[in-house]
């Protein structure tokens, strides 16, 4: 099982539709997440929702192919972890087109700068485990491709070299 992670709007759908597409089997996380909803979000434009992230890891179990979602990276065992990202100027436009207030805009933003997927990623994973991925400037397919060279054993695992504190 390889989870397929990062901040909201970083292109993880996208990329697990296309993989789904080539026959990887695709998980959403979000689609397993119903029964660990504690409270649901004032905020309509987002669908703003808050889950018990820890008993969902927990009980999750192991899967053949490969979990998409924002906090999959919480889930443990996994052969690999492969990190979006996405240079926030980027991210900004990407989850103001998607209708998010502009204050999800700024929270997720700053998530993305402040590399918080990577830091709760080394919660549970090695460096030798994460893959971090920038997609700012590659086209869907090329991403598809780096992470099928992930999937089948072809790449070197790499985390710690996106690095957004310019844009601090």
């Amino acid at each position: 099982m390889f989870l397929l992670t990062g901040t909201p709007g970083v292109g993880k759908s996208t990329i697990a539709d296309l993989l789904e597409k080539k026959g990887y089997l695709i998980t959403r996380a979000k689609e397993t997440i119903q029964e660990y909803i504690i409270e649901t979000g004032e905020d309509n434009t987002c669908d703003d929702i808050c889950i018990d992230v820890d008993a969902w890891a927990a009980h999750f179990g192991m899967r053949d192919g490969i979990v998409e979602g924002h906090f999959s990276h919480f889930i443990p065992g996994a052969k690999g972890v492969i990190i979006l990202r996405c240079n926030p100027d980027i991210l900004t436009e990407r989850l103001r087109a998607r209708g998010y207030a502009e204050e999800k805009v700024r929270e997720n933003v700053e998530a993305e700068v402040l590399d918080v997927v990577l830091i709760e990623a080394y919660d549970l994973y090695s460096q030798d485990q994460i893959y971090e991925i920038d997609g700012s400037y590659t086209s869907a397919e090329e991403l598809v491709s780096q992470i099928e060279h992930v999937l089948t054993d072809r790449a070197f695992p790499c985390c710690g070299i996106v690095d957004w504190t310019w844009w601090v």
